[in-house]
């Protein structure tokens, strides 16, 4: 008989190391391209939108066009962000035209004004280029997974310019409870490689300013803990209302030409109304609005209604930076209604709505530390975690899977959570 050989654990980590690391060089300078240029075109979009508001009644042919896109290409049932979940989590090959796909369509979304973010074409850009260095060098199934991952952070980082976010997110976010340590250094790697190179390309990073954080005190710590509570609901409203209203799309509108035309025209509509923009694009501008104290008590409800709205039409782009918007914008109403300086409280709704939203409170902590300069982790910290645990288990993402409890110790079935969250997010 032939003995096993085993190999040294030193010489496993220095193999792993040079492969990884070989591995983070090219999927973080290519996802840095990638993102480099896609934040150009994005920002071109919107600037183009700001420059000429006509473009907001092309919104409804917009979406014509992006439905027709995705089914030409044979792409009509892509499940987008969960798709590249399910890769990670089961290896579900991510389709080959996701990529130039998600590309486009976000780029007319931003382009028509549509109520969208960047984040969720990072991910499938960054999923949809792991993949594909994944079967280009025939990784084996469990690398493969590594690949997407890598690949995600590259891509998610070159857009935000926070990189350990971006790859604590990327291992965080497709199992809660569990970490995918196996992947933390090539996510590392890839996330500051492609950071660096979309800087070189004149991408800057996401920076905002907290004017006031209060003093440490009983009062303090306790108005956060309440506005981390109110945060968890505002979360569960969120999920439920974006799912909701998705769902209500695809029932009473199942043709999705139609379903873009009706919903779209809707969108139109009240802007008109409302007489102004505030609610649609991206939401940045609400963010700096919220931490300067300028937003009013129902801007939160709207840029969620319009964000549902341009989700349920098939407007892609993600819902992570309208998310940090709506979180911002309750943030400053709690802080108003309560005395809590609003640009702490708004600086902490948008960490804690994100938290509670996507499950991913180490991730959110991240953010806060790099989008904030580390100011006011105290309540970050407190709000983060009453947000995440009293959110329960609603998720933007359906593919998500809950592999522990969150208020107990207790191991959950992985496919029978997986089954419970598909289907719950699928009849909401």
């Amino acid at each position: 008989m032939k003995k096993q050989v085993t190999q040294h654990p030193l010489a496993e980590s220095a193999v792993y190391l040079l492969r990884w690391t070989l591995f983070a060089i090219a999927a973080g300078a290519l996802g840095g391209l990638a993102g480099g240029l896609f934040s150009k075109v994005i920002r071109l979009a919107g600037q183009w939108h700001q420059s000429a508001p006509w473009l907001l009644y092309l919104l409804p042919l917009i979406g014509v066009v992006i439905a027709f896109a995705y089914h030409v290409t044979g792409e009509d049932h892509n499940r987008g962000t969960n798709m590249v979940l399910s890769s990670v989590l089961d290896g579900e090959p991510v389709t080959i035209p996701t990529g130039p796909l998600i590309f486009l369509s976000t780029g007319l979304s931003h382009l028509g004004g549509a109520s969208v973010g960047r984040e969720g074409a990072a991910l499938q850009m960054g999923g949809w280029l792991g993949s594909g260095l994944g079967r280009l060098l025939r990784f084996n199934e469990k690398d493969k997974k590594t690949a997407v991952m890598c690949g995600m952070s590259a891509i998610f980082a070159a857009l935000f310019g926070t990189p350990v976010a971006a790859a604590i997110f990327c291992i965080e976010v497709a199992s809660v409870g569990n970490l995918f340590y196996s992947a933390l250094i090539p996510c590392v790697f890839s996330a500051f490689i492609g950071t660096g190179v979309a800087s070189a390309l004149g991408s800057a990073p996401e920076v905002f300013e907290i004017m006031l954080v209060p003093e440490i005190t009983p009062k303090s710590l306790s108005l956060s803990v309440l506005l981390g509570l109110l945060c968890a609901l505002v979360a569960i409203l969120l999920v439920q209302v974006f799912h909701k209203t998705e769902a209500a799309g695809k029932k009473y509108l199942k043709n999705p030409y139609l379903r873009a035309l009706v919903i779209g025209a809707l969108i139109v509509l009240l802007t008109e109304v409302l007489q102004t923009r505030d609610f649609t694009g991206v939401g940045s501008q609400l963010i700096e609005r919220a931490l300067r104290g300028d937003t009013k008590a129902h801007h939160f409800a709207l840029k969620m209604l319009f964000t549902a709205l341009a989700l349920a039409a098939g407007f892609k782009g993600g819902e992570i930076v309208p998310t940090l918007s709506i979180g911002a914008c309750f943030g400053a109403l709690f802080g108003s209604l309560t005395g809590f300086p609003i640009s702490m409280g708004a600086a902490c709704g948008m960490i804690a709505v994100f938290a509670g939203a996507t499950n991913c409170p180490i991730a959110a902590l991240m953010i806060a530390m790099e989008m904030f300069g580390g100011k006011g982790l105290p309540y970050f910290a407190v709000t983060t975690a009453m947000a995440f645990i009293l959110s329960g288990y609603y998720s933007l993402y359906g593919s998500q899977r809950f592999a522990f409890s969150k208020t107990s110790h207790e191991q959950k079935d992985p496919k029978e959570g997986a089954r419970s969250a598909e289907t719950e997010h699928q009849t909401v």
